[in-house]
């Protein structure tokens, strides 16, 4: 089954979304910002997308700036403000058995649909 992590405020995201409806496969969309990964979930999908914690983390939020740009963080405590403040993870990620991608841009979700 494909998941899509998803925040439909996002225009990357929706993108995301349309790539996966206009595939004919069927997916779960999880809205992570009201169904909070937690944070064994965070470390199975960095896992998976074989990427840092830190490399998850949308930087340019304010909540990254204010509370934890320039601070040295372990990738737990990353790990952690991700769990606290889900805005921070990067979207939309699309998962497929044990195997994901960030789908920015949407195209890259074809990677795992071939």
């Amino acid at each position: 089954m494909i998941k899509i992590y998803h925040n439909p405020r996002c225009r990357k995201s929706r993108e995301g979304l349309e790539f996966l409806e206009n595939s004919g496969e069927s997916f779960e969309v999880v809205r992570y910002l009201e169904e909070i990964p937690s944070r064994e979930e965070l470390e199975t999908l960095i896992g998976y997308l074989g990427i840092s914690p830190e490399a998850l983390v949308r930087k340019n939020e304010a909540v990254w700036k204010e509370q934890f740009k320039g601070k040295s963080l372990t990738d737990s405590e990353i790990i952690d403000a991700m769990v606290q403040y889900p805005k921070l993870i990067e979207r939309p990620i699309i998962v497929k058995d044990n195997k994901a991608v960030i789908g920015r841009p949407a195209d890259k979700i074809s990677i795992l649909l071939g």
